[in-house]
Order: structure tokens, then sequence, then C-alpha cells
């Protein structure tokens, strides 16, 4: 028996890629101090227009904006774009306005535009922006994992941050779509946003992403289920944390999603679009880094006991 969006089983599988015969020169990449919730809009705009058949010159006569501003609006240099420009360049893409929209506002918060500003270059464009609905499938992969998304995020983010990130994953996946039925698997092309999008948004302290809202909710549990814990146990919890949050990318998940969410082998598996092998292999090898990285309590097995 297969489960929903096994790529084995999906109705919405893979669509081959058509070949794209386009004359002009392509953007230059992204300029590399673009912020992140910046590049969460850009590049699904970029990717779309790559994967067109139009020009620069052809696409920005349609959007009214020159050639030259047009590239680097699409490398994300020079002022931040109004909303004006960035809806007209949606349209000619068939791009849904709404996600595009919901990421493009964040973006110009961070980059500190006043929300007056940014309702002057929405007002004209307002009712454009509503009235949109995500393909099915999107709604029912939604439907499926956003609780469990919560918890993954929950683990490095805190109450305040949790819930944008969980909805900027989704309407970035909305953006991406299409990409993501082509890709091997739409759970982890799924994944592969949300942790994106969770590891900008998470501190990091000598490059690793802190785990301080997991630290904090351990700690409290284990006061109150054992109020003599001492000092020595919640050293050792802390520096538990810190040695998991040293993993590589694909172990970290794993652990925190079997052992902080506490969700089954097969429940990791589907989440992470990967096989049941790489997930028991990934918690093989964390664990063995974790016990030689983190003392055991006396008359315990291990780190993780």
């Amino acid at each position: 028996m297969t489960t929903p969006f096994e790529p084995q089983a999906s109705a919405f599988g893979p669509v081959p890629r058509q070949p794209q015969v386009r004359p002009g020169r392509k953007p230059g990449p992204i300029a590399p101090d673009v912020s992140s919730s910046h590049r969460a809009w850009l590049e699904p705009v970029r990717e779309k227009y790559l994967d067109s058949d139009r020009t620069l010159g052809d696409l920005g006569e349609q959007v009214l904006l020159a050639k030259s501003k047009l590239s680097e609006l699409l490398r994300g240099v020079g002022l931040y774009p109004r909303w004006e420009v960035i809806h007209r360049l949606a349209a000619e893409l068939c791009l849904p306005s709404w996600p595009l929209h919901r990421l493009w506002r964040q973006a110009a918060l961070d980059a500190g535009k006043g929300r007056e500003w940014i309702d002057r270059s929405t007002e004209n464009t307002a009712r454009a922006t509503t009235g949109h609905r995500p393909p099915l499938e999107h709604i029912a992969l939604r439907q499926i994992v956003s609780a469990d998304y919560r918890f993954y995020a929950q683990a490095f983010l805190g109450d305040d941050a949790l819930d944008s990130a969980v909805e900027d994953t989704f309407a970035t996946l909305w953006l991406r779509w299409e990409a993501a039925l082509r890709s091997p698997d739409i759970r982890s092309f799924a994944w592969s946003i949300l942790r994106t999008t969770v590891m900008t948004r998470a501190t990091h302290r000598d490059g690793r992403p802190e785990l301080e809202a997991a630290v904090f909710d351990t700690v409290t549990l284990q006061t109150q289920t054992s109020p003599s814990l001492g000092a020595a146990q919640m050293t050792r919890l802390m520096e538990l944390f810190k040695a998991i949050s040293r993993l590589p990318a694909g172990q970290l998940d794993v652990m925190v999603l079997l052992h902080l969410c506490g969700f089954t082998a097969e429940k990791t598996s589907s989440l992470l679009g990967v096989s049941l092998a790489t997930v028991r292999s990934d918690e093989r090898r964390a664990v063995r880094y974790l016990e030689s990285a983190v003392s055991p309590q006396p008359d315990t097995e291990g780190p993780l006991t």
C-alpha cells in the first residue's frame, strides 16, 4: 500500500522539462548581499523567467521597465522594487500574485521600507493579490504536513517567528510549484524550502543553528518531572543540544524529528522524502558522533538515554 506523495505513486509526478531556445544574454547571478527574505521571492521569479522563452528586452517592454533595470531587478541590485513592477512581472510570467506579494512585503520590511511606502506601492493592485487559490495538490500536501512542519520549526524559532516561517514556506512552494512537479520527490522539495526558511531565521552561533527553543522546553519539562534535576544534568543537556546542532544537515533533521519532535522513523522518512534506510543510517551516524562528543551520565548507555 502506498501513501500520498510517494514518487512512484504520485498522481502529479515529475514533469519532464521541455528544452527552451531563447536568444539573448541571461541576467547575471543574484548579488551576494541580497537578503534571505529578498531571495525568497526573487529566486522563484528568476526560475520562472529562465524557464520561459522570453528575452529581457521583450519582457521589459511588457512590464514597462528598461532592459538594464529589469536585469538589475533580477539580480537584486539597485533600489528595492515597487510592487506595481513586480505585479506586472508576475502577470507576464504567469506567477500567482498572492504568495509573491506576501514574500515581497516581508522583504520590503526587512529592507527598511515603511508600511506607508508598502501601502502606496500596493494600493493600485490590491485586488489582484486576493482570491487566488493554490493547486489542489499543494493544498493537500499542506494539510498533511503543516502541523509537523511547525514542530520542526519550533526547535529553532520562537513563537513570534514560527508561524511566519511555515506560512512563507508554503508561499514559496506555491511560487515554485512547477519546479516541485519536475523534482524527483515533492516531499523532499518542500522540505528543502522549509529547512532553508527556518535556518535563515534561526539564531546562529559559530556557524551552527542554536536549538534554544528546544533546550528551554526540554529543561522545563525535565524540571517539572524531576524537581531534583541537578546542575550537572542540566549542563549535560546543554552540551547535548550543542552537539546536535553541529551535525550535518541530514543527520540534524533526523535527530530533531526523531528525538525532539518524537516522530517515528517512518513518519520522518515521509516528511523528508528519503528512504527509511537513509533515516536509520543518519540516526546511527549521529548517535556515534554524539557518544564521542558528549559524556554519558553515570549508569547510562549513551548521551541520548
